[in-house]
């Protein structure tokens, strides 16, 4: 089976912001990238209007974007229930996490502890 990284929304806002270990990470990649439809709504929420709407919009046309079928959320709920208390785990995280095992990707954020429920997590780069 093919390697598949889902990519979450700090190393995309990283990559928009221009943090070249965010640049060189995602450049440099040749797995299949995908992206949660949770990542796409939280990404959107601190976009302004017009340059940096539009780079967004181009940087998600290169990602194959999955969205939440019923297996998912389920999965995403079940999640939350386990970790809200213990960990504080949000919704979105939840899904995402759900969507990570659901595609069998490993995820690639720079929160490590917001995905307690994933055991293929990395962290790409460190910010100085």
């Amino acid at each position: 089976m093919e390697e598949c990284l889902l990519i979450d929304s700090d190393v995309l806002i990283d990559y928009l912001r221009g943090h070249p270990a965010a640049i060189s990470y995602l450049e440099g990649l040749t797995e299949r990238q995908i992206v949660s439809v949770m990542t796409v709504a939280e990404l959107y929420t601190g976009i302004r209007e017009g340059n940096e709407r539009q780079a967004l919009e181009e940087l998600l046309k290169t990602f194959e974007i999955i969205p939440v079928n019923e297996k998912t959320a389920i999965l995403g709920g079940l999640f939350r229930r386990t970790f809200l208390k213990s960990h504080g785990v949000g919704i979105a995280d939840a899904v995402i996490a759900a969507t990570a095992e659901v595609e069998s990707a490993t995820l690639a954020t720079l929160n490590k502890k917001h995905f307690p429920m994933l055991s293929k997590v990395i962290v790409p780069y460190r910010k100085s």
